[in-house]
């Protein structure tokens, strides 16, 4: 995942820019960027955050850097805003999103016989370098834009700047959110919208799917219509989005909080346990909203250590990331010892850390461990967003588990039905199973349906693609 900032003001912006990108930082790990425009055209820096927060990196920038336009990312893989210049002038861009066919989008530039990108390591080319490239085949920002929203396969949200204004375009199905904010004298656009609120900005525009929006710092206003058909993320609620944030007019807090208590009714007080506790950060409102269903005591066994263990991603080696994980809970012994406690967590991926927490707790004096995930089970990869970083779906547990209950690696779909179906005997032994091997006493994954109806909104808009393979 990645998550951008822009703005244009009729004063300088960089400050307000640089706490606007900062204020993303929980959607990216590897790279942070800033473009601004200002006398001396445009000023461009981009550094590795993967071993220091954003601010840390940018602080100087920030004292450097004049420009009263400006736009910023972090960035979960690439290198970005990338700055070119074209035949429509010179414009810096930033993506979120993934390329599913980058062979056949270059496929499409190269057969010019003009075009040549800076390679990655590993042979990659930049994705956002990518994206300016076809919008330069067309004869205007806007033209180009659209053009790009017709050919990526995955998702593509876009922040186009030039020296005037700054194009904002959501991605086609609006899987990611792209929200506008404005007061007095200056527009800014954001993934995240409480990036702006401290800013002193109040809400102006939700752009819609496909929707490509144009501002300046005097005005702002809609350029490309959008469409109806949308497939928003589900996982900006259950797990990417910061818990102030809202998209589609519903609150990641308030949309946690319901989770939890869907699972609480749903327990029917069918174990008894001490506490109810969730896993810093992201599982602590679901926890809150089961307590308040259930009446049973909200606490924290555990505290996660920010100071210096502020980024969940990091690093990137797996074995690193998991003593990481290790490394920042914190017992605290009065919460655990002899204690039957509930978990709640946003997610079950692999299983790794779930198990190692499971043991952690044991260790220190736990009676029972009881597991409740705040999604259904995943059973597909994501290909829009990147959520888990597995690059084969067998790395999920639920496969794992499958393929050892079925007796083969082959796991059709309509055997990803069945298990995914929470009425059937092949899911109650699949979850058996899997609690079994994470050392829980007991294990529940929230529903599908009841996760749909947590958020609200029109089932059509949203994409559950990582539970049952529906885009």
């Amino acid at each position: 995942m990645s998550g951008f900032f822009g703005i244009a003001a009729k004063e300088d912006c960089v400050t307000e820019l640089f706490y606007g990108v900062d204020y993303h930082s929980h959607l990216g790990t590897k790279r942070g960027g800033m473009t601004v425009y200002g006398e001396k055209g445009f000023d461009n820096a981009i550094h590795n955050i993967s071993n220091a927060p954003f601010r840390t990196k940018f602080e100087l920038e920030a004292d450097n850097m004049k420009g009263n336009i400006g736009i910023g990312v972090i960035s979960d893989y690439e290198p970005q805003p990338w700055v070119l210049q074209s035949h429509l002038g010179s414009f810096a861009i930033a993506t979120v999103g993934v390329i599913n066919n980058v062979k056949e989008l270059l496929d499409i530039l190269y057969a010019d016989g003009a075009v040549h990108f800076q390679e990655m390591k590993g042979g990659e080319v930049n994705a956002t370098e990518l994206i300016g490239a076809l919008i330069c085949k067309k004869s205007s920002i806007v033209e180009g834009i659209r053009y790009v929203q017709g050919l990526v396969d995955g998702s593509m949200s876009i922040l186009v700047m030039t020296k005037d204004g700054i194009y904002a375009a959501r991605d086609r199905m609006g899987r990611t959110p792209v929200i506008v904010g404005h007061k007095e004298g200056s527009f800014c656009v954001a993934s995240e919208s409480f990036a702006y609120m401290n800013l002193g900005y109040t809400d102006y525009h939700e752009l819609g799917p496909a929707e490509i929006y144009y501002f300046t710092a005097d005005e702002g206003k809609t350029v490309g219509e959008p469409q109806e058909e949308m497939k928003m993320c589900t996982f900006m609620w259950v797990y990417y989005g910061y818990p102030t944030a809202s998209y589609e007019g519903v609150g990641v807090e308030e949309m946690r909080c319901n989770c939890g208590s869907m699972m609480a009714i749903r327990d029917n007080l069918q174990v008894e346990v001490d506490l109810v506790a969730g896993v810093p950060d992201s599982g602590l409102a679901y926890a809150i909203g089961y307590a308040n269903e259930t009446m049973i005591p909200y606490a924290r066994p555990f505290i996660k250590y920010t100071p210096t263990w502020s980024r969940s991603f990091m690093p990137t080696n797996q074995k690193q990331r998991n003593l990481v994980a290790h490394m920042k809970l914190i017992p605290v012994y009065e919460y655990i010892k002899d204690k039957s406690l509930l978990l709640i967590d946003d997610s079950i991926v692999r299983g790794t850390q779930s198990k190692e927490t499971a043991e952690f707790l044991y260790q220190h004096g736990a009676r029972e461990v009881h597991m409740r995930s705040a999604c259904p089970p995943l059973m597909h990869v994501c290909k829009y967003l990147n959520f888990s970083r597995s690059r084969s779906e067998m790395d999920l547990i639920t496969r794992r588990t499958i393929a050892e209950l079925e007796g083969t690696d082959k796991i059709t779909p309509e055997l990803i039905e069945i298990y995914s179906n929470p009425d059937s005997e092949q899911y109650k032994r699949m979850v058996k199973t899997i609690g079994d091997k994470l050392s829980f006493t007991s294990l529940d994954f929230l529903r599908l349906d009841d996760l749909i109806k947590s958020i609200g909104i029109d089932p059509s808009k949203l994409c559950t693609y990582c539970w049952n393979g529906k885009e």
